[in-house]
């Protein structure tokens, strides 16, 4: 990828407790592996054409793909009990690689899956225009959605509106620092003049959106990069203890707050537009009785929300499946 946003690590597997669904997921998920990775990589997969010229499918039997990490598993598990209340029949598959995941998507053998509209735009992009094509996701979510569609609707795949919630990158300090330096936005930062070691990855030394887009946007002084990830807890530990004066990490972290940070706000819109968006197979889930459930979740789920239904897992060590439900209920979306 070129942008420094990384894949999220996988949370440990629970052995107990786990869903009958979750049991079933892991030997689809091999099943699916296997056939996956024997498919065409690159260019678009145009072998059935009426995947994208045929009528949007209505099939009763959805799969939900998830990619392992706690928020995608949310919102998997939110799909998921939407259509089953629909009157739909659906199993959740946990397939932790989009080189996997996407071209199932395709060929139908995933119906549905939470995706990130620039991430996705970039990633689609460099399957079907090689490596080195030009980034096409930006912080205009218009412009991101065009491109977006364009390179999905060619794949047999529908991309559904954008919601309210949005995963991006993201910029934190202490509490107590923003407080001593009175630092609410990445603007405030760059005109305090302040010294700024960043705690992040690697690749933040040259990615467009981490340290140089943090000088030449901002103007921030960024004098070293401590390369212990995108808000890992050693990352988050070093600016807690005053090592690194801020963390690369995401809009919806859920621990900020166990470790005393708070966000800057991003006001020169330096980050991409990673809404949340559903991303369907046309010709197997494409229908507007599918598409309409779905954006039943997207007309009410915010970030602050995302943020706080993954603390409740990560934190509070509650099941995905049963924040899902409870948050639904609370929106009046399934009946108590």
């Amino acid at each position: 990828m070129r942008r420094f946003r990384t894949p999220r690590t996988p949370r440990a597997p629970r052995t107990s407790r786990a869903p009958l669904r979750a049991l079933v997921a892991l030997v689809a998920g091999a099943v699916l592996a296997v056939s996956a990775v024997t498919g065409c990589t690159t260019g678009p997969s145009l072998e059935n054409q009426g995947a994208v010229t045929g009528s949007p499918g209505d099939s009763r039997q959805l799969t939900i793909g998830s990619a392992g990490f706690t928020e995608s598993e949310l919102l998997a598990q939110m799909y998921s009990l939407l259509l089953d209340h629909a009157g739909y029949d659906t199993r959740i598959i946990t397939v932790t690689n989009r080189e996997i995941y996407e071209p199932a998507l395709e060929n139908g053998q995933i119906d549905v899956v939470p995706e990130y509209a620039a991430t996705f735009a970039d990633w689609l992009n460099a399957k079907t225009d090689g490596p080195d094509a030009p980034t096409v996701g930006s912080p205009d979510l218009g412009a991101t959605m065009t491109a977006l569609r364009s390179l999905a609707t060619p794949r047999g795949l529908t991309v559904l509106p954008p919601g309210k919630a949005v995963d991006q990158n993201a910029f934190a300090v202490t509490k107590e620092y923003a407080d001593r330096h009175r630092l609410k936005t990445l603007s405030d930062l760059g005109r305090s003049k302040l010294p700024v070691r960043l705690a992040a990855g690697d690749e933040c030394v040259q990615r467009p959106y981490c340290a140089p887009g943090l000088k030449k946007t901002y103007g921030i002084d960024i004098t070293a990069i401590d390369p212990k990830g995108i808000g890992t807890t050693q990352a988050k530990q070093a600016v807690q203890s005053g090592q690194d004066q801020m963390v690369v990490t995401t809009t919806t972290d859920a621990t900020l707050d166990d470790f005393g940070l708070v966000l800057l706000a991003d006001d020169r819109h330096l980050q991409n537009a990673d809404y949340v968006v559903p991303v369907v197979n046309r010709s197997r889930a494409g229908s507007p009785a599918v598409t309409g459930v779905l954006d039943r979740l997207n007309s009410v789920l915010t970030t602050e929300d995302l943020t706080r239904l993954n603390k409740e897992v990560d934190s509070w060590r509650r099941l995905p499946e049963d924040v899902a439900r409870e948050y639904l209920e609370s929106k009046g979306l399934l009946p108590k």
